[in-house]
């Protein structure tokens, strides 16, 4: 049952997204976990505290925060699956918890604010997401900062959640959503979150493992199937590359996209004003990335989602039959 919720959320999700309306109306299941964490780190990450207490303090707060939401969203299934029609309301829930829809929006947005404004348009709309600052950015640089947020948010914000609700059903998905913010949230390397979002860090880098890795190899198979794509030189990028990122997890998307587009993505950036020594990914690869570029991202985007919504109805029927 689990796989066929993830199949057919993932399906619904990807024609529908999550409606405006609805979030301005309820908000969305991440900002109501956003303020879980706000209050456990307001309340329980303390400068005064040695190192050590804080990282005691980020397990406990970690614990609570994908605990609470998990043990809420657990209950509900198994209320709602006691019910003839409440498989239905099961998939409705379960589709909050992926982004196909919008994270595809918000990377075409870039590259028509490119084709349209220019580069101010350009780094105003990539900054929406991503954290790098826009000014530093010229045209190439701001197409790249987009393709890498749709390849790394691909795996974060697509496949892996996928692949936990069909482990794990709706509470398997509302864990990883959870766990994943906390990420995002506190699991940065600064004086204030060093120690309190160890936890957080480590444990999203765990959990995210075996989402990357399919992430790469479904960019590949589907760079075999469109033309103008290198699946070859994708697979050489992510056995080449993915382990040069920071990132566990993040350099193997990024590297399967970079060999497929034939691009080098990644490499020397700036966040809050300190230029950072990133390796590429696709290393070799063109670097005067355009708006162009960023569109046959999104068309590798969209063919490697049918083959991983391909592969979960398979799984399905296979577990059904």
């Amino acid at each position: 049952m689990s796989v066929l919720i993830a199949f057919l959320s993932l399906a619904l999700e990807a024609k529908l997204g999550y409606p405006d309306r609805l979030f301005a109306w309820i908000g969305h299941p991440v900002t109501w976990i956003g303020r879980l964490i706000s209050c456990l780190d307001t309340a329980l990450n303390r400068a005064t505290d040695s190192d050590r207490t804080r990282r005691l303090c980020g397990i406990v707060a970690l614990t609570a925060i994908v605990g609470v939401p998990t043990l809420v969203a657990y209950g509900l299934e198994r209320m709602l699956l006691a019910h003839a029609l409440g498989v239905v309301a099961v998939i409705a829930l379960a589709t909050t918890l992926l982004a196909q829809k919008s994270l595809a929006d918000h990377v075409e947005a870039v590259a028509s604010a490119l084709d349209d404004g220019g580069l101010a348009a350009g780094r105003e709309a990539v900054s929406r997401i991503v954290g790098r600052d826009p000014e530093t950015l010229d045209g190439a640089a701001v197409s790249r900062a987009a393709i890498e947020s749709l390849a790394e948010n691909f795996s974060d914000g697509v496949v892996a959640p996928a692949f936990w609700i069909a482990v794990g059903g709706l509470a398997g998905g509302v864990a990883y959503k959870a766990a994943n913010t906390a990420d995002s949230m506190i699991g940065h390397r600064t004086p204030r979150h060093e120690a309190f979002g160890w936890a957080a860090a480590r444990f999203d880098d765990l959990i995210n493992l075996p989402a990357s890795r399919l992430t790469a190899v479904l960019i590949v198979v589907a760079a075999a199937i469109l033309p103008g794509m290198d699946a070859r030189a994708a697979w050489r990028s992510v056995w080449r590359d993915a382990g040069k990122h920071r990132s566990p997890n993040a350099g193997w998307p990024e590297a399967a996209m970079a060999g497929a587009l034939g691009i080098a993505l990644a490499g020397p950036r700036s966040y809050g004003g300190v230029m950072g020594d990133y390796a590429f990914m696709g290393e070799g690869g063109r670097r005067d990335v355009t708006a162009a570029d960023i569109r046959r991202a999104l068309r590798l985007f969209w063919t490697a989602d049918l083959l991983l919504i391909a592969l979960l109805a398979v799984a399905a029927l296979a577990l059904l039959a």
